[in-house]
């Protein structure tokens, strides 16, 4: 009896065992791991300074926004925020040909809520302007600084109640940074006011005398005609007195000789 149980308690062991190498083997195979995606490209860093100093010519702006630390806040809206960045950029021919009213009589707050108020908080593309024409846009300098936009065939014009003038063009548009040349200086009513001086007249065009009519021929023929008509009426008279005399002299001599 012993002998029939030991085998029966091996068998039972023997058949556990394999069973459990069994399931182990069945598991199902291991997959390999997911590869991890490649992280995106950081996105370019915009050195707005070096931009302004190769474009342009640029140079009287670049100043202003440098001596207001405005380039402070331009560069970090650039590289720091997904919003991006919409620059208008006047050339320095704009500034030296703003005479009236002068830049040079701005306080320090006023000269940087000026350069400000020529940047929007957002990347705008040219043809995104064509949408912005319904109400007013914020500027940076915010509250009363607003910009009016309007799309004629393409070409954005810009209005800011002082200033209407027009993007001549582009010098980049790659969000999240565009950067517009303009032709004239932004001049925003909160600081100058709606007092706003009439625009020079143009100077009159010099008077040119006209030019006399040469007269024609046939008008010449017409004009000269009264004066050769008394010239002749005196020489029939001459020619008809001398003979007059000759007529009385024949008969003086001929009464001599009778």
């Amino acid at each position: 009896m012993e002998f029939p149980l030991v085998f029966a308690v091996c068998s039972t062991l023997l058949l556990l065992c394999s069973s459990s190498a069994y399931a182990q083997t069945a598991k199902s195979p291991s997959l390999s791991p997911t590869p991890t995606p490649a992280p995106a490209p950081a996105p370019e860093y915009v050195n707005l300074t070096e931009l302004l100093t190769v474009a342009g010519p640029f140079h009287t702006f670049l100043g202003y926004l440098e001596s207001t630390k405005v380039i402070d806040t331009f560069q970090n809206q650039a590289n720091n925020t997904k919003e991006g960045i919409t620059i208008f950029v006047p050339k320095d021919s704009a500034f030296s040909s703003l005479k009236k009213p002068s830049l040079s009589n701005l306080t320090t707050d006023q000269l940087k809520s000026l350069i400000l108020f020529h940047g929007l908080p957002r990347y705008y593309s040219l043809s995104d302007f064509n949408s912005l024409s319904q109400s007013p846009v914020p500027t940076f300098a915010g509250g009363q600084y607003t910009l009016n936009f309007t799309d004629a065939s393409g070409t954005v014009h810009i209005g800011t109640g002082w200033t209407n003038t027009k993007v001549s063009s582009s010098v980049r548009s790659t969000d999240p940074v565009a950067v517009y040349q303009v032709d004239s200086v932004l001049l925003p009513e909160a600081i100058f006011g709606t007092d706003i001086p009439p625009a020079a007249a143009p100077a009159p065009s010099p008077e040119v005398a006209p030019t006399a009519d040469t007269p024609s021929g046939e008008t010449t023929k017409g004009r000269s005609s009264p004066t050769s008509s008394p010239s002749n009426s005196s020489f029939r008279m001459i020619n008809w007195g001398i003979w007059s005399h000759l007529v009385l002299a024949l008969s003086g001599v001929l009464v001599l000789f009778l």
